[in-house]
């Protein structure tokens, strides 16, 4: 069976009261880091003023990347967390939302249209299932300042 159908059915047991009756999807998904696995910002660096768009190069080492849905040990996605105060739950899938974009394509780079200000940014690696991994592969939280 496709692991994104047992996904989903795991999910629905959860959902519907029966969580007891099925492992956690992290207990499931959830992957191993290699301890030397670091996410880290090729650019922009941490206190730097900027212009928007703002070109953001994400940088990898002791991993690879690959895109969401391939299952390939040792590979994973970035997700980029944008003026995201605390971490999202490192035990569940890594939700779309505003603050947390996805790179499930394998790209190591984007483009961010942000408003002038003050902007966090830190990178978080997550597996074919965007469960992130045990333990997080996450940098440093940088700030940046977009005139």
């Amino acid at each position: 069976m496709q692991r994104w159908i047992v996904a989903i059915a795991i999910g629905l047991i959860t959902w519907l009261g029966w969580g007891g009756m099925a492992p956690t999807l992290a207990e499931t998904y959830q992957s191993p880091a290699p301890d030397s696995a670091e996410v880290y910002f090729i650019t922009p660096s941490d206190g730097e003023t900027v212009t928007s768009p703002v070109t953001v190069k994400f940088g990898l080492r002791g991993m690879g990347v690959a895109p969401a849905g391939v299952d390939k040990p040792d590979t994973g996605h970035h997700h980029l967390l944008v003026d995201l105060a605390t971490l999202p739950n490192l035990d569940e899938s890594l939700p779309a939302t505003d603050h947390i974009k996805h790179f499930g394509g394998g790209q190591t780079e984007t483009t961010l249209n942000l408003p002038p200000g003050e902007h966090t940014l830190q990178l978080l690696l997550a597996n074919y299932v965007h469960v992130p991994y045990a333990p997080p592969v996450v940098s440093d939280k940088i700030t940046v300042t977009v005139n």
